[in-house]
Order: structure tokens, then sequence, then C-alpha cells
């Protein structure tokens, strides 16, 4: 064309979490039987919604109201509701007027990082969830700028190094802290968030962070809300109800802003994804009518404390196999429902193999594995794919230098659980001798 009409940052959009189901679907119309352990939706992976949950959705979709326009913030009440939530539990103090509702917290990141200045950074974790790493490059046109996470201190952060990313790197604004971590099911103590808080306090930075797994928090670990900690310091957090009702499929989240009137840039830059939102008019209705109910129903903790000790056995057992092998490093999950394991340095090679019966399979793995600059961990989540029929994410696919993958806990029958994690076992020792 005779004007370049593609985006600077056209590149960096990559999401190998929903890539990786191609080649899976591809294998099953080959013959091969597939545990797809790659994406977080429960609901996909068998999570029967409670009764009492569809019955106020049924009830909600014969009211009128539901099907039509809300406010450009999202319905009045349910921010209410979600500000009074907040007000309850933590020293932030909001009203609903800082509460704007999105089509799901994947809309939510792209205007919190389309709307940025495009010199302006956001420093994110590494690893980190892609769909943050892509929106945070796309708007600068170059790669994420980031800070390490360290798998041999239980994927917490590496402070100095976040310090001194920040420190000289004049174009960083603003700080993205996942608590609790997608990929790597970490959670953060106090310490660590406080710790971050005052880097943000002492170089002039606003806090992103995302807590859509704030209450799926186990193995006696705890944790506090962002709002909790912040203070004077500028702040966006992250939620929804894709993970925790679960209901991905309601593309419903929402930002709560925190001390918009500490900073009047601050105060403008919220200003414009708002201006961003009335364009679209508002988000979807139905969803965000649903959520004071759900949420303030008598079975409503039991139904969260049930999920959490179901993730809670799931990563004790996880660990229990996966912690024997040498030559990777495993952390328990203690928060959400993925674990991250990585390859120790060298232990991969590009001549390493696993045993696939079927011819077609074996032949679409060998294509795959050919192509140049496949990285070492990508190869083994190919053969693993093709030879045990079970669907992981490359690590390196997050954003980070470490070579490993992310498996999810969403696995509904416990024993089937156990095969899938043992069958991995077996494969990840077969695969470093081979």
């Amino acid at each position: 064309m005779r004007t370049n009409i593609v985006h600077i940052g056209a590149g960096e959009w990559t999401y190998e979490i929903r890539a990786i189901v191609a080649i899976a679907e591809k294998m099953k119309e080959l013959g091969l039987k597939v545990n797809m352990e790659n994406i977080g939706d429960p609901v996909t992976k068998g999570e029967q919604i409670p009764l009492w949950m569809k019955e106020i959705v049924a009830d909600l979709v014969m009211q009128d109201y539901t099907y039509g326009y809300c406010d450009t913030k999202g319905l009045k009440s349910t921010r209410e509701f979600l500000a009074n939530l907040t007000n309850q539990r933590d020293k932030a103090q909001i009203s609903a007027d800082d509460i704007i509702f999105f089509n799901g917290l994947g809309d939510a990141i792209q205007k919190v990082y389309g709307l940025l200045r495009r010199e302006a950074r956001v420093i994110g974790p590494s690893p980190t969830y892609s769909t943050h790493s892509s929106g945070e490059a796309a708007h600068a046109g170059t790669s994420p700028v980031t800070y390490r996470l360290d798998p041999d201190n239980n994927w917490y952060p590496d402070l100095d190094d976040l310090r001194l990313s920040v420190k000289y790197n004049p174009a960083i604004a603003a700080i993205l802290i996942i608590n609790p971590d997608n990929p790597t099911g970490a959670v953060y103590p106090e310490r660590i968030l406080r710790e971050m808080i005052q880097i943000a306090r002492d170089y002039d930075l606003f806090i992103i962070a995302d807590e859509i797994y704030q209450n799926i928090v186990y193995n006696g670990e705890a944790t506090k809300p962002i709002s909790d900690l912040v203070e004077d310091v500028p702040a966006i957090s992250m939620k929804g109800i894709s993970k925790e009702l679960p209901w991905p499929g309601a593309r419903c989240g929402w930002i709560e802003v925190y001390n918009a009137d500490k900073d009047a840039m601050f105060a403008q830059y919220v200003q414009s994804i708002l201006n961003s939102k009335m364009v679209e008019v508002c988000s979807t209705t139905l969803p965000q009518a649903a959520i004071p109910s759900v949420m303030s129903h008598p079975e409503y903790p039991k139904y969260l404390e049930e999920r959490r000790d179901r993730y809670e056995r799931y990563s004790n057992i996880a660990f229990d196999v996966l912690s024997r092998i040498p030559g990777i490093k495993v952390n328990r999950t203690n928060g959400a429902f993925y674990m991250s394991v990585v390859f120790e340095k060298r232990r991969l090679t590009n001549t390493q193999t696993l045993p696939i019966e079927n011819p077609e399979v074996r032949q679409l793995v060998e294509q795959l594995v050919s192509e140049p600059d496949v990285q070492l961990d990508k190869r083994f989540i190919y053969y693993l794919l093709g030879a045990a029929g079970i669907c992981v994410v490359p690590l390196s696919s997050f954003h980070t230098e470490e070579l490993g993958f992310r498996i999810t806990f969403l696995e509904q029958d416990e024993e089937e659980f156990t095969r899938i994690f043992n069958d991995l076992a077996s494969y990840i020792s077969d695969y470093m001798v081979s």
C-alpha cells in the first residue's frame, strides 16, 4: 500500500496460551486424545456452576433493564456495592465514581496501556501474563520493560532488580504487580508489596495491580489488596468475575482507582480512560447486575472455600510429584490455579525427543521443532503434546529468559489430575535423558 498501515506495535501481540490450541486441535484430528492444561478457564475444564448462581442470572435475564445500556462507568448499584466491599475491608476509601467497568480485564488492560503516552513505560514482572506484556509492548512499539521474578525464591520479585531498573530508566511511569501471580501461582507477602509501593513513591510512579485472583489464596498463605497498603500513591486495581465466580464468558471486569486526587496528571490520565470508554457507551449490563446478588449470597463464602480447598489439594499433589524430579525447579503454588516449572540451565537441548506412537502426530511434531529459532522449552511442549497428549504453555512465551512451562490446576477429577501429573513427571525425566 502507498502508506504503511501497520501499527508500530503490531509485532508485539502474542498469546501462546491460545496459539497452542490450534496445534492441539490438529493433533486431535489425527486421533490423539489431548488434556488441555493450557488456559485458565474453569468452565471449559468442567467446573459446575452452582444452581443458586444460575438462578440469580436466570432471574436477571427476565428483567428488561439488563438488556439495555448502563452508565458508562457501569451500573451504579453494582459500583456502590463494590466500593462498599473495598471500604469495609481496606484502608483506601473509594466511592462508586472511582470504579469503571470493562468488557473483561483484557479490555481494561488494552485501555490502561493504550492510553498512556507512548514514551511512558510500565515495568512488569518476568515471567508475566501475556495480555499485560503484549499490551504494554504494543503501546510502546518495542519489547516490554521487566523486573525479574526469582524461581529460586518462591517466584518473589527481585526487588533490587526492580529498584535499579526504575532508577536508571526515567521512561518508567508505573509498576505492574500481579498478585496472586499468573503464570507462577506465587502470593506476595505484605513486606514485598510495601517495598514495591515504596519504590513507586520514591520515583513518583503509579501502581497497576492485577488482583483478579485476590480471593483464591491457600496453603496458609496470606496477602493484602493493594488498596490496604497504597496510602498516598496513585494506583489502579484490576478485578473481575471470570476466575472467581467463575464466569469468563461474561467478559466483565473493572478497575478501582485510588488517589486520583493526589496527582493532577494521573487524574487526567484516568479521565482519558473514562472518555475512551464513553465512546463505546458502556460495558455489558447483565453480568454487572449479577455481582451484588452473587457476592452477597449466603452460599458464596462456602463456595469460595470449597474451591480454595480443591486448589490447595491439587497444589500439593503437583508439588509432591514434580519436586522429586532432578533438573527442574518447582515452587508450591499458593494462589490462583497455575504452576510454572523451570528447567535448570543446560538441561534442554535441541536433540532431545520423546517417542510418539501416532506416525502422523510424530511427523507434525518433527515439522514444528524443525522451524528456525524454536525455543527449547517450546520444543519440549510439542514433544510432550505429541507423546502424552498433555497441552501446556512454554514459559518463554511469558516474556522471560527462563525455560519451562505453565500448567493449570483445573482438571475436575482428582484421580485424573494425579495421573496427568505422574505422567508429566515421567515424560519430563525421559525427555531430559533422551
